[in-house]
């Protein structure tokens, strides 16, 4: 199994996918009698055993509450959970372990700040501005919040390569745009946006700016410092940690002058019926019992990538990208849906005359994880004039033979629609 916690191999040496993937188990099994091909990761990732041990070990060792126990086990889970942060801390490049907040997810991360952030300073006239290609989770919230102040929800809009028209970024951001939510990899497109230009440009007219992180964590080196950015969300079932933990990275000044959203459990320093007075960060953020397993499960991921080296799985991922482009668009059906220069491992596409839904039924008779549908980004659907699409999304522990399977599987649609 791979040690999570040595060094990186130099980023020259190529990833050896074919061997990680016994880190894995659910990659050993079968699905309708044949080998599985798993090209679900953006939906959700696989989890290597190191984590799975992890959780074990807090569930079977340690199970605890954590932060007002004075026995063993709590301080052990305390110390777990806490030395969890560092490492989400260190992963993203945070200035400190306190600007980490745990949540369940990317959605639970934005719905906090649109409610904290959003309440405290947006008001009737000002701004919100998203992109079209943003996940449902980085449009309601902000829709929500616009309805509920009295702002204006604006929108950049991208072109039919599903690249952001950034030439129009200027004439939208005014002095009343408040904040800028913009997705850093599409989850539909696979696209890979300017983030560090559009950020620069929003601190311009004094607007903050929230990336949403969910698909770029997995694939891309991240440094919330270099990036400026104010907020940062995640969600670790993404980057093979757990379900149901996630992560808002916010800078310390920011999330300092930021209300709480929920109340109870430990985000109090003192409670009379008179007065409540609020803790210190994250704690202010982290109403009630948290995930502990959750979060230590996920810095065991964050050390198993770190261990490979993120630029090798970028590199590996890559790779994967330009074959399946390559042998996917040999299939005459195959219409690609996003085709940007700058592309995480999405492959998102349109069989010719068959439904995206029944593709997908088909591909999993072989064996073969995909999946199908609108992906949480109804507007992505609308821009292209198509109900849904199939798509095939990568990770560390896909091959070429994983790509292969699927022109194969695709091959089979044929013969059934002929």
């Amino acid at each position: 199994m791979t040690d999570a916690l040595e060094s990186s191999p130099p980023l020259d040496l190529p990833l050896d996918a074919h061997a990680l993937r016994a880190d894995f188990p659910v990659l050993a099994r079968t699905v309708h009698d044949r080998p599985l091909v798993y090209l679900d990761n953006a939906a959700t990732t696989q989890k290597p055993q190191v984590v799975l041990d992890a959780l074990d070990r807090y569930y079977g060792e340690y199970n605890s509450n954590v932060h007002r126990g004075v026995h063993r086990l709590s301080q052990e889970a305390t110390e777990a959970f806490e030395a969890a942060r560092i490492t989400v801390q260190r992963f993203l490049g945070a200035a400190a372990s306190h600007e980490i907040v745990f949540t369940r997810g990317t959605t639970e991360s934005v719905n906090l700040v649109a409610n904290a952030w959003g309440r405290a300073n947006v008001g009737a006239g000002d701004e919100i501005l998203v992109t079209e290609m943003e996940h449902h989770s980085n449009i309601v919230p902000w829709q929500m919040l616009c309805e509920a102040v009295g702002a204006t929800l604006k929108v950049l809009p991208m072109d039919d390569r599903g690249e952001l028209r950034m030439e129009r970024l200027d004439d939208l951001l005014t002095e009343r745009t408040r904040l800028v939510a913009v997705v850093h990899v599409s989850n539909a497109l696979g696209t890979w946006n300017p983030v560090e230009t559009i950020i620069g440009r929003a601190h311009a007219v004094g607007a903050l700016v929230l990336v949403d992180g969910a698909q770029s964590i997995p694939h891309l080196p991240v440094d919330v410092q270099r990036l400026d950015a104010d907020f940062y969300a995640l969600s670790g079932h993404k980057a093979y940690g757990p379900m149901g933990i996630g992560v808002l990275y916010g800078k310390a000044a920011v999330l300092d002058a930021m209300p709480p959203w929920q109340g109870g459990g430990d985000m109090i320093r003192m409670v009379t019926f008179e007065k409540t007075t609020y803790g210190e960060l994250p704690c202010k953020f982290e109403a009630g019992t948290p995930d502990v397993a959750g979060a230590i499960g996920l810095a065991a991921a964050f050390d198993y990538v770190e261990g490979i080296g993120r630029g090798r799985i970028a590199a590996h991922e890559a790779d994967l990208l330009e074959y399946g482009t390559r042998v996917l668009g040999e299939i005459p059906e195959v219409r690609f849906i996003g085709t940007a220069d700058r592309k995480a491992a999405v492959l998102s596409l349109l069989f010719e005359g068959v439904h995206p839904h029944d593709v997908g039924t088909i591909l999993d008779r072989e064996g073969v994880a995909v999946r199908t549908g609108h992906h949480c980004a109804y507007p992505v659907m609308q821009h292209f004039g198509i109900p849904a699409t199939t798509r095939a999304s990568l990770a560390l522990y896909n091959t070429r033979e994983d790509l292969d399977a699927l022109v194969r599987a695709l091959t089979r649609v044929r013969e059934v629609f002929a």
